[in-house]
């Protein structure tokens, strides 16, 4: 019983995990004001004048 416990809670905080990390990149998208489309490209860190290597 007791390990069942332990594996409940941990499922427990992994689900929380989850929550809290969906929360934080939605935050940052409606702060940032970006426009957020699914299935585009993620370019957080690039900047404006780099060379394009593809």
């Amino acid at each position: 019983m007791g390990l069942m416990k332990r594996l409940a809670t941990w499922v427990f905080y992994g689900i929380g995990a989850l929550a809290i990390a969906y929360l934080a990149l939605y935050a940052y998208v409606a702060f940032t004001g970006r426009d957020f489309t699914p299935g585009d490209p993620i370019h957080i860190f690039r900047k404006p004048d780099a060379p394009e290597y593809s």
